[in-house]
């Protein structure tokens, strides 16, 4: 796996940075799980992977494994959630585009924090909430 060097000390990466590393890992794990589930055409691939990728399904995620966090990953989503966006969803609530924006803050931490176990483990927990609803 490649693990670029941002920084030293995790803690001194901008947590829009965070976010942004973190959505396309999140992506990525997204698109090859609709992949395991069909093998359809592009555009029927698209329209389910936006089942898991949309603010409010992760924002559902976050949620439901919050209890599952230690007090590190809680201190990187919050850093996440509380951040000053400079975007705004057109499709989510502020609150969930916070909550989703958290999400994507704390994979993105444990990817670049080589912590590969763990990212599995919580964005199989997400699917899994989403999945179920």
């Amino acid at each position: 796996m490649i693990i670029p060097f941002i920084a030293a000390d995790l803690r001194e990466i901008n947590p829009s940075v965070l976010a942004y590393i973190g959505d396309s890992v999140y992506e990525l794990y997204s698109r090859c799980h609709v992949s395991s589930k069909t093998a359809s055409n592009s555009g029927k691939m698209h329209k389910l992977n936006v089942k898991y990728v949309s603010a409010e399904a992760q924002a559902k995620a976050a949620s439901a494994i919050s209890d599952e966090l230690n007090e590190t990953e809680t201190d990187y989503f919050m850093r996440g959630r509380n951040s000053d966006s400079p975007t705004k969803s057109k499709n989510a609530s502020p609150v969930d585009y916070m909550n989703a924006t958290g999400f994507e803050a704390l994979l993105g931490y444990l990817f670049l924090d080589n912590q590969g176990d763990r990212l599995d483990y919580l964005v199989q927990r997400a699917f899994e909430v989403i999945d179920d609803e």
